[in-house]
């Protein structure tokens, strides 16, 4: 009884943030496609709703023309965050590598990263965001964790180095401080 009593303490304590629900009626113009047509390759990422009210990020990766990415991202209005906040993310991915990445500001040239796996099941994943680190044009930059004060922008990547078809469904976003 007393562990269940200080889970439920802590739960208690933790402010959840969402940031975004996909339903049947949710506006997703917001949600913007960026796929590696931007430096020439072919690749062809699109997001729609399903028949569930899910978001699906779906597509096709090429590697012609050194291409091998496409992402989806959402900028939003600036949510406090610190390192030792979570994103938790429910997703149904295909069993393929995806990247979550973060921005504090969203027109800063660098993003936070980390990759997840899927299962091709549902699951609520959690990220703390003191354990992404700072990419740009997928290289790895000489600059600390995530160790900001909010965040801006969430993005949803696949690039997995291979011509591969994807599908990622996404339920719900949440910030956890």
């Amino acid at each position: 009884m007393k562990y269940f009593l200080l889970a439920l303490a802590v739960a208690m304590n933790m402010n959840t943030q969402l940031i975004f629900d996909f339903t049947s009626s949710s506006d997703i113009q917001r949600w913007k496609i960026v796929n590696d047509g931007v430096m020439g390759g072919k690749s062809a990422g699109r997001i729609s709703l399903n028949s569930d009210g899910h978001a699906a990020f779906s597509g096709q990766i090429s590697l012609e023309n050194y291409g091998g990415f496409s992402s989806v991202q959402y900028s939003f209005d600036k949510l406090q965050a610190n390192y030792k906040s979570e994103i938790k993310i429910r997703v149904k991915g295909d069993g393929k590598n995806y990247q979550l990445r973060v921005k504090d500001i969203s027109n800063n040239y660098y993003s936070y990263i980390t990759t997840f796996s899927t299962s091709g099941k549902w699951e609520d994943i959690n990220i703390t965001l003191g354990e992404m680190y700072p990419s740009f044009r997928g290289r790895k930059l000489d600059l600390p964790n995530f160790n900001k004060k909010q965040i801006e922008e969430v993005v949803f990547l696949i690039a997995n180095k291979k011509a591969e078809k994807f599908e990622l469904l996404i339920d719900k976003i949440e910030l956890i401080q």
